[in-house]
C-alpha cells in the first residue's frame, strides 16, 4: 500500500484540543490505501474524516464544506489526476489559505512531480512513506497554520493593513517563521497596489537567504512598476539559475507580452509547458500567445492538449473548444472544425455557455465555407447568445465580430464590439477591440464606438450615483449589480460598485449578503485596477463599517 504505521516509536501528534476539533478530506480511489490514510490520521488525533474516492466528488465537497487537512492521491480514477485537480480547486478558490493540502503518490516523474508542485501543495510525499515521517509534516504545517492564522482571518474581513502589521508583530515574536510573515507582508503590499513597497522586501529575502520566490517576487514588482526591462532581465536571469521554476517563466512570457514580442512569449511557454506539460491554464495561455504570434500548427496543438485535459474536470470551458475551432478555421482545415463543434455540443451539451460557443464556431466554419444560409443562422444564434451571456470572453466576442464583418455584416460586428469595449477592462483591451474595426478598414467607427462606449459607462455610473444621493442605496446597488453582471472586467464599473455597497451597508444596517459582496468586489478592484488611487479609501471605508457593527471574520465566514 506504500504506507507504514511505525513501530518503533510513537508517531507526531497534534495536541488533544486542536485534533477534536480537525476535519480531513481523503481523495483516494482505493479502499485499502484509504483505509491506511485513516489509521494514519487516527494516529496524529485526528478522527473526523471522511473520503471522496474520484476528482470529481471532491471538488462536489469541497464546494459545499471547508477542511482542515486534504490529503489527495495523484493517480485518481475517472481521467483527471490530482494536479489537474488542484488546479482547478486554486483557480476557482474551493480551498482555503488555510487548508493543508498533502499530494500523496507513487508516481516519481519529474514532468508530473513539478506540475503539481507549482501549485503550491502544503507537502507532496513520495510512497513508500512512513506514518512517523507524514505525521510529523503535518504537525509542523498545523504550527505554521496556527502561526498565520490571525493573518488569515485579518485578510478574510478585508483587512490587508491589519495584516501587514500582525505580519510585522510575527517577524518579532515567531522568529522561525520570519519568511512567512515576510512573504505574507510583501504579498499584501502586491495585493494593495502598492508593489513599491513590496520590492524591497522581497529584495532584503533574496539577498539574506537566496530564496528564488523572493527574486520572482522582486521581478513582479518591477513589472507592475512599469519598469518591464529591468524584470525581464531579472526573470530570465533567474530562469537561467533554476530552469525549473516554472512561474518565473509566466512572468518572463508577459515581459515579452507587454512588448507586443507574442514570438519571445511563445518560446518562453513553450519551455515551460515541456517542462511542465500538464498545467491546463499554461497551456491556454501558450494557445493564446501562438495565436498572436501567428504560429498555427502551434496554436492548434496547444488547444487540442486543452481540450484533452480538461475533458475530465468539473469545469470544463466550451470556450476550450471554440478556440480550437477559430484556429483549425484559420489553418483552412473545415472537417477537424466540424469534428470539434460535433464534440463540443454532444459531451458539454447543457453546460453554460456551450450553445453560443457553439453558435460562434459554427458561424466562424460556415463564414470560412461560404454557406451563407447556415451563417446566417449561426450569427443571428450567436448573437442572442452574446446578449444572454455570462462569462463569455471578449476574446470569443471578438472572433465573432470578425466573422460578422468577413461575413459581411458591419451591423452586427459593431453590436458585439461596443459590447466588448463597454467591459474593456483596460486601455489594451479597449485597443484591441478598435483594431478588429481598423483591420477590416473601418477606423472612424472604431473611434465612434469607443466613445460610444465610454460615454455609455459613464452615464450608467452616474445613474447609480444619482440615486445614492437621493436615498435609494438598495435600488443603487441593485443598478450597479446589475452593471457588473454585464461589465465584470470593467473596473471602473466594479469600483463604483462597491463604493454603492459600502454606501449601502453604512446607511441601512448590516446585510451577511452584501458584507460578502463588497469584499468580492473591492477584490475584482484590486485585480482589475490595481493602482487605482481612491482604493485605499475604499478599503478603509470597508474597515470603518465592520468596525461599525462589530463584524468579525468567523461570523462573516458564516453569515
Amino acid at each position: 500500500m506504500g504506507f507504514t504505521a511505525g513501530r518503533a516509536s510513537q508517531p507526531a501528534r497534534l495536541t488533544a484540543g486542536l485534533a477534536a476539533g480537525v476535519s480531513a478530506l481523503t481523495i483516494e480511489p482505493h479502499p485499502g490505501m484509504r483505509a491506511s490514510l485513516h489509521n494514519m490520521l487516527n494516529l496524529c488525533g485526528v478522527t473526523r474524516i471522511e473520503d471522496a474516492s474520484s476528482s470529481g466528488q471532491a471538488i462536489r465537497m469541497l464546494s459545499s464544506k471547508t477542511y482542515d487537512i486534504v490529503l489527495c492521491e495523484y493517480c485518481l480514477d475517472g481521467g483527471q489526476d490530482g494536479q489537474q485537480m488542484l488546479e482547478d480547486l486554486r483557480h476557482h478558490r474551493l480551498i482555503q489559505p488555510a487548508t493543508l493540502f498533502f499530494m500523496v503518490t507513487g508516481e516519481g516523474q519529474f514532468n508530473k512531480v513539478v506540475s503539481a508542485a507549482e501549485l503550491q501543495p502544503n507537502d507532496y510525499i513520495l510512497k513508500p512513506f512512513t506514518a512517523d515521517n507524514m505525521l510529523e509534516r503535518i504537525a509542523r504545517a498545523f504550527d505554521k497554520r496556527q502561526a498565520l492564522s490571525g493573518i488569515h482571518q485579518l485578510v478574510a474581513l478585508g483587512d490587508q493593513r491589519g495584516a501587514i502589521a500582525a505580519c510585522l508583530d510575527g517577524e518579532q515574536q515567531q522568529p522561525r517563521y520570519v519568511a512567512d510573515f515576510q512573504r505574507l507582508r510583501a504579498e499584501l503590499h502586491m495585493e494593495l497596489g502598492e508593489p513599491e513597497l513590496a520590492e524591497p522586501i522581497y529584495a532584503e529575502l533574496y539577498a539574506s537567504k537566496n530564496i528564488h520566490w523572493a527574486r520572482l517576487g522582486q521581478a513582479k514588482c518591477l513589472f507592475l512598476q512599469g519598469l518591464h526591462s529591468e524584470s525581464q532581465a531579472m526573470l530570465g536571469a533567474l530562469v537561467e539559475q533554476n530552469k525549473r521554476f516554472l512561474d518565473a517563466y509566466d512572468w518572463l512570457a508577459r515581459t515579452h507580452e507587454v512588448g507586443s514580442d507574442w514570438s519571445g512569449a511563445q518560446a518562453v511557454l513553450s519551455e515551460a509547458v515541456e517542462l511542465s506539460p500538464h498545467a491546463v491554464r499554461r497551456l491556454r495561455r501558450l494557445g493564446e500567445v501562438a495565436l498572436e504570434a501567428g504560429d498555427l500548427d502551434a496554436a492548434e496543438q496547444a488547444w487540442k492538449q486543452v481540450v484533452s485535459k480538461a475533458r475530465y474536470s468539473e469545469f470544463r470551458d466550451p470556450e476550450d473548444h471554440a478556440r480550437l475551432v477559430s484556429t483549425l478555421v484559420r489553418k483552412g482545415d473545415p472537417v477537424q472544425a466540424a469534428a470539434v463543434i460535433r464534440d463540443l455540443d454532444k459531451s458539454l451539451a447543457g453546460q453554460r455557455n456551450t450553445a453560443v460557443c457553439s453558435a460562434i464556431s459554427s458561424a466562424m466554419l460556415h463564414e470560412y465555407t461560404g454557406n451563407q444560409t447556415r451563417l446566417d443562422e449561426s450569427i443571428q444564434f450567436a448573437l442572442a447568445g452574446c446578449r444572454r451571456a455570462t462569462g463569455l470572453s471578449n476574446d470569443l466576442r471578438l472572433d465573432l465580430a470578425r466573422t460578422c464583418l468577413e461575413g459581411g455584416k458591419p451591423e452586427q460586428a459593431a453590436e458585439v464590439l461596443r459590447g466588448v469595449m463597454r467591459n474593456a477592462g483596460n486601455p489594451a483591451a479597449m485597443a484591441k477591440a478598435m483594431r478588429v474595426l481598423e483591420d477590416a478598414g473601418q477606423g472612424e467607427l472604431a473611434q465612434q464606438l469607443a466613445a460610444e462606449s465610454r460615454q455609455e459607462v459613464v452615464d450608467m455610473v452616474a445613474v447609480g450615483a444619482a440615486r445614492a444621493k437621493e436615498g435609494d442605496y438598495k435600488g443603487a446597488v441593485e443598478l450597479m449589480m446589475e452593471a457588473v453582471a454585464k461589465l465584470p472586467d470593467n473596473g471602473q464599473v466594479v469600483f463604483n460598485a462597491a463604493v454603492a455597497v459600502l454606501k449601502c451597508l453604512e446607511n441601512t444596517g448590516w446585510d451577511g449578503t452584501l458584507g460578502q459582496d463588497a469584499l468580492n468586489l473591492i477584490a475584482s478592484v484590486r485585480r482589475l485596477d490595481p493602482s487605482n488611487p481612491k482604493l485605499g479609501a475604499l478599503s478603509a471605508l470597508h474597515q470603518d463599517i465592520l468596525k461599525k457593527y462589530n463584524i468579525r471574520a468567523g461570523r462573516l465566514a458564516a453569515i
